[in-house]
């Protein structure tokens, strides 16, 4: 039996064109919805697919203007009785904090896959066609639902939560950590690693009005507190670190992010590293600050808006969400 599934475009470079077979730059979102399912339509696809434009727009450009339509569309998609899987087309740029967002707001009681592209449509070695024949066989897969938001990239799936961009170029350029992918899939063949992990139909966060605005402070070498203060604005709600190793911070920074603790503004520390756990200190309490576990900055900040919309901003019930608790 074919397969219904809707696709929700954003644009990206999957839909980008360059005007050249070999020329380095390109034009993200260039192709329509409507145009790309004609082109894919030859593929040989078990699957019907409908589609609705959401934005067509370089993923750098992505936020809440286009999160807010998409995650709506998304719910609809989950509540219509003929679909059975989503699949959404994004930019590679910013793609793990829209899945992370995604995975964190919409039930998983069917199949969601963010798919995306390294190069443009008219490229030699174009991967989008790929990667989106991958994805329609994920998300006609009845296993992954019970899964999350997943992401397909270079015949990989990835779950949302370890998906992350490691490369400003080739097709290799997602890994996950700490689970480095929850499966192999080609467009003829799909092999899970481990049983669907969530159970349920209700989502861990509900749809936010607005984001409240949490910044990154980045860490380096000569950081001071002045250099923080720069960056936090008044009315700002949150600040992620994104310290060196494992969550640190020179120690003039670290008592000025000691300040913005004490007056109610958590405080999260995570890494600039590509991989590791930033487990919490002893001196965490102290300090009043939470630690970000496995989430890089960019996550952790997704988290913390979402805790911080939902009315939570004690640091312990914030550590317990970054702990999985």
């Amino acid at each position: 039996m074919t397969t219904k599934l809707t696709v929700l475009a954003t644009g990206g470079t999957i839909a980008g064109i360059a005007g050249s077979a070999i020329a380095h730059d390109y034009r993200s979102g260039e192709i329509g919805i409507e145009e790309y399912l004609e082109r894919v339509g030859g593929l040989g696809l078990e699957a019907e697919l409908s589609g609705t434009q959401i934005a067509n727009i370089d993923s750098a450009d992505i936020g809440p203007a286009v999160w807010h339509p998409l995650h709506a569309a998304a719910l609809a998609a989950l509540a219509d009785e003929d679909c059975q899987g989503i699949i959404v087309t994004h930019g590679t740029d910013t793609l793990e904090e829209t899945a992370f967002l995604l995975d964190l707001t919409l039930p998983a009681t069917k199949p969601v896959v963010v798919v995306g592209a390294m190069r443009p449509a008219d490229a030699v070695g174009y991967d989008g066609l790929r990667n989106f024949a991958n994805a329609v066989r994920v998300a006609s897969d009845a296993q992954a639902a019970g899964r999350g938001v997943l992401v397909v990239m270079g015949d990989r799936v990835f779950a949302a939560r370890d998906v992350y961009k490691v490369r400003t170029r080739g097709t290799e350029a997602f890994r996950g950590f700490p689970r480095e992918s929850v499966g192999l899939v080609t467009p003829a063949s799909l092999e899970w690693f481990g049983a669907p992990w969530r159970s349920g139909t209700e989502a861990a966060f509900g749809w936010p009005e607005t984001l409240p605005e949490v910044v990154i402070v980045y860490a380096h070498a000569g950081l001071d507190g002045a250099g923080v203060e720069r960056q936090v604005a008044e009315g700002t709600r949150g600040v992620v670190l994104a310290g060196v190793g494992e969550g640190n911070m020179p120690e003039s920074a670290r008592q000025e992010l000691v300040r913005l603790a004490a007056r109610g503004v958590p405080v999260v520390r995570a890494s600039r590293a590509d991989e590791g756990l930033v487990d919490r200190e002893p001196e965490d309490d102290a300090n009043g600050f939470v630690a970000a576990r496995a989430l890089n900055p960019q996550k952790a900040r997704i988290l913390l808006q979402l805790l911080l919309a939902g009315g939570t901003s004690d640091p312990a019930a914030i550590q317990r969400a970054f702990d999985g608790r």
